[in-house]
């Protein structure tokens, strides 16, 4: 009877079951395994809105990737609908490709057992996807999944839903914030440029949060992260599993740029290649969007007598255009959040391809950001210090020297937890700072909350210091 009412208490989410135990000395693992079993539904049990729309097609998540010597790639992945079989094709929404699942592994520990199919909420380790990373929602084909959009479409009320509309039946995946550390990563040669380019993408593929891109004016390869510790971690993975020593940048912050007034410009594109005339004018206004969520795509918007006339191709370039020219800023480069465009007016000449209208309106959305006046924007963080009560207050006025602003101070049986909003460009080197006031007893988390403004001082010290005057 106990055990029937704990199981309907936890599948009606009223309680959780809490054991105690520890795995270091194999003490309460069995019991714990025999609760999973006995209190959790099992996968036929579970109602998941997207199961209906897949029927009994396949749908599975990739949600870890490893790399192994041998075998390459193994991804683990859980079923959720369907039945999963070696030398299968299968298709990533995601990535939109098809592969080819060569093995299905069982792992136990570092011991993998080969079985012949994978059912309903199982995981397993699957040999042969190239393209899959964490997060990949994986199904049977495009068709399958074309036909389960269709039916979400109907479910929703009848509109019908176009083949592009498939995203919307993703699996939840990974939630992936934004970087906001990064710094310059360089091989010990250029012969070992390859074999650093391959252990990155290879690190990318196992852990979504960390980017790699390159940098268009100095040709260097750019590392972003979550923080210090994090790209410390990547760097001595990269030496200890692949064998390459690398050189690291200083480490950076990234900022982002916003307008501070609404603004015009018009730009005139007139060139002739061969015996095509490219002509282009367009005319557009840039203006900042209050919102409570920060955005880093821009809204754009066409004037009534622009929409009328405007063909479907043409839209996509000029949106091209638009989005382009926010990845860098023209102040320092960051990419531009926040802002509202609306196309006033367009002319384009029959011959002119549609590269030469991204150009022209790339061209002519810079002239108006500048004219509009650009705020550097920083990353504010949330920051969480546990600390004994001996150590606070030389934690509390470190971290008023550091721009910080204290929320509220907790007690935690014998400790203080400090919850506080620091400015991330305040919080380098702050670790080993936080050990050394502390004699080691502190500890501390870090969260991006949101971006703030910078004040006029110091983002005139800021532009100072990134153009070497400091």
């Amino acid at each position: 009877q106990l055990r029937s009412a704990i199981r309907r208490v936890t599948l009606a989410h009223k309680a959780v079951p809490v054991l105690c135990g520890s795995a270091l000395k194999n003490k309460g693992v069995q019991p714990l395994l025999d609760a999973i079993t006995m209190y959790l539904p099992a996968p036929n049990e579970r109602s998941y809105d997207f199961l209906q729309w897949y029927k009994d097609d396949l749908c599975a998540l990739a949600f870890k990737v490893l790399h192994d010597k041998c075998r390459g790639p193994l991804v683990f992945v859980r079923v959720y609908s369907g039945s999963l079989k070696p030398q299968s094709a299968v298709y990533n929404i995601n990535k939109s490709c098809t592969e080819r699942i060569s093995r299905l592994l069982l792992p136990f520990a570092d011991q993998q057992i080969e079985i012949p199919s994978l059912m309903p909420g199982n995981i397993a380790l699957t040999v042969g996807l190239k393209q899959s990373a964490t997060g990949d929602t994986i199904v049977s084909s495009k068709a399958s999944a074309v036909a389960a959009a269709r039916r979400a479409g109907r479910d929703a009320g009848g509109q019908k839903r176009s083949t592009s509309d498939v995203e919307s039946l993703l699996l939840a995946g990974v939630e992936i914030p934004d970087p906001v550390f990064f710094c310059t990563i360089e091989p010990p040669s250029m012969a070992k440029q390859q074999d650093l380019d391959n252990a990155l993408s290879c690190l990318h593929r196992e852990d979504p949060s960390l980017k790699v891109k390159l940098d268009p004016d100095t040709g260097q390869t750019i590392l972003c992260g979550m923080g210090e510790l994090h790209i410390e971690i990547i760097h001595d993975r990269i030496k200890r599993e692949y064998g390459i020593e690398t050189y690291l940048g200083p480490l950076q912050i990234a900022y982002r740029e916003t307008i501070l007034n609404a603004a015009q410009a018009t730009d005139i594109l007139d060139k002739t290649v061969g015996d095509k005339r490219h002509f282009v004018t367009a005319e557009l206004e840039v203006r900042p969007r209050l919102g409570e969520r920060a955005m880093t795509k821009p809204v754009i918007e066409y004037a009534a007598s622009v929409i009328e006339v405007l063909p479907k191709e043409l839209q996509e370039a000029i949106e091209n255009g638009i989005t382009n020219s926010c990845i860098q800023g023209p102040l320092l480069g960051f990419p531009v959040q926040d802002i509202d465009v609306t196309v006033q007016s367009l002319t384009v000449h029959p011959d002119t391809s549609h590269t030469m209208v991204s150009a022209c309106v790339s061209r002519c959305m810079q002239k108006a950001l500048k004219k509009a006046g650009i705020q550097i924007l920083e990353p504010l963080m949330n920051l969480e210090i546990t600390v004994s009560e001996d150590h606070l207050s030389a934690a509390l006025a470190d971290l008023a020297q550091r721009r910080g602003s204290i929320q509220e101070i907790q007690s935690r049986q014998d400790n203080r937890v400090v919850v506080a909003a620091v400015p991330l460009a305040e919080m380098m080197g702050y670790s080993t700072v936080l050990r050394s006031l502390t004699s080691g007893s502190a500890t501390f988390t870090l969260e991006l909350a949101s971006y703030q403004a910078l004040n006029s001082q110091e983002q005139s010290a800021l532009l100072q210091r990134r153009m070497g005057l400091v």
